[in-house]
């Protein structure tokens, strides 16, 4: 391709392996330090500092300094929908990783994406919504109904505050451990908040893992969702 955007620069600064990692690390939504991010690509401090560097200068990381520490994150949402994409076809082409973690199983029911949730609960959320006439959905073009906004504002959404930013209201994201799309967008990112605000479910510390509470995930599958179809290679935990 000779004209347009330069797609090949785009997947070398993805490619390494150390960068990858350290970028699938980001995609929590949370500013990790320089060293925190050496830790999870597994390189020494100096190493890391140059793969930061090409990240910021490639333009898929930010960094912010406070005092003595500099804090990097992901430069966007579209950055993650690319690495959730990426993870995806990973799976799907078969090159997973030789000794899956032990929190794998939890991170397939719910994880943050970025700022809103996936996995089979993210799914479910979305196919709920659609269900219920909340979201139209065409060709993965999700937009809010009438019928959508008052139940969501019911649900205590801010709807005004949500639609008032630059980023979409509703996008889908492809999940790749269910290869279906979650809800994503300014959307995804409230009601993922709101699921917190309520108490039915909290992050895991220092992970993706979103857990619910017993009766979290009860009201959460009653108000949107039916109980999403159990994987038998990954079983969810209780």
């Amino acid at each position: 391709m000779k004209a347009g955007p330069d797609i090949a620069m785009v997947a070398a600064l993805l490619g390494d392996p150390a960068r990858a990692n350290m970028l699938t690390a980001l995609i929590g939504g949370t500013a990790l330090t320089a060293g925190e991010l050496a830790r999870e690509a597994g390189v020494t401090a100096q190493t890391a500092s140059s793969h930061l560097g090409r990240l910021t200068g490639g333009g898929l990381v930010t960094v912010r300094r406070q005092g003595r520490h500099a804090y990097y994150a992901l430069s966007g949402d579209d950055v993650a929908r690319v690495l959730e994409g990426l993870m995806g076809l990973a799976q799907r082409t078969g090159h997973r990783r030789t000794r899956p973690g032990p929190a794998e199983p939890a991170l397939r029911e719910a994880r943050v994406c970025y700022d809103h949730l996936a996995g089979d609960l993210g799914v479910a959320l979305l196919d709920g919504l659609v269900a219920r006439g909340a979201i139209l959905r065409r060709d993965e073009q999700l937009s809010l109904t009438p019928a959508g906004a008052a139940f969501l504002a019911g649900f205590g959404i801010d709807l005004a505050a949500a639609s008032g930013g630059r980023r979409p209201l509703c996008r889908s994201c492809l999940d790749w451990s269910v290869r279906r799309s979650h809800l994503a967008g300014a959307l995804g990112a409230a009601m993922l908040q709101r699921v917190f605000d309520l108490g039915w479910a909290r992050r895991v510390p220092e992970t993706r893992v979103v857990r619910f509470t017993p009766a979290g995930r009860t009201r959460f599958l009653q108000t949107f969702a039916s109980p999403p179809p159990a994987d038998p290679e990954q079983p969810c935990p209780d």
